[in-house]
């Protein structure tokens, strides 16, 4: 059984992160602080996306619960396929409340962050599907773990964030274009 704790996981993202920054302010030629700033809300996003989709949502002792690898589970398949059928497999209705609403919530932010940040990011089709595809991605990542269970209901709530967010932005950009106008 491999114990893998949030802080690990924090590291390698944050490692990964900063050599990727690097190598791109080098390719570029210098640090333009507005871009960097925008980019540190896709790495915050990613962060809190990481910390609600791979560990245990409760705290013990108010510490997050380690995601573990039990190599005699690995790719135990656990996937729901049938749409809304789990979706309320809670104890209390609060919990419902809490995958149904934390799902999508998450992602919201988001459908604003990407396509301020990524140009090629340029219609609702590419949008729509990178929202889709990280949703998507995410699901996938869960398979090797016995404790996650890969979920159509998760994938469909997450794109329904993503979307939200997305429409959130397009409404800000066209209210900033108004204003602009007046």
């Amino acid at each position: 059984m491999v114990y893998i704790q949030f802080w690990q996981v924090m590291a390698l993202i944050t490692a990964l992160w900063w050599g990727v920054r690097l190598i791109c302010c080098l390719k570029k030629g210098g640090v333009r602080l507005k871009r960097e700033l925008q980019l540190m809300l896709v790495y915050i996003c990613i962060v809190v996306v990481a910390r609600f989709t791979f560990f245990p949502f409760s705290k013990v002792d108010g510490k997050i619960q380690p995601l573990i690898l039990e190599m005699d589970k690995i790719f135990s398949w656990r996937i729901n396929w049938i749409p809304f059928v789990n979706l309320t497999d809670y104890p209390t209705k609060r919990e419902i409340l809490i995958n149904f609403i934390g799902n999508w919530a998450m992602f919201i932010p988001l459908g604003i962050v990407w396509p301020v940040c990524f140009k090629g990011l340029d219609s609702h089709k590419k949008v729509i599907l990178a929202g889709v595809g990280c949703s998507l991605v995410i699901e996938i990542l869960q398979l090797p773990f016995y404790s996650r269970v890969s979920d159509i209901d998760d994938l469909l709530l997450n794109s329904f964030g993503f979307i939200v967010g997305y429409g959130i932005y397009l409404l800000a950009k066209r209210l900033g274009k108004n204003s602009a106008a007046k």
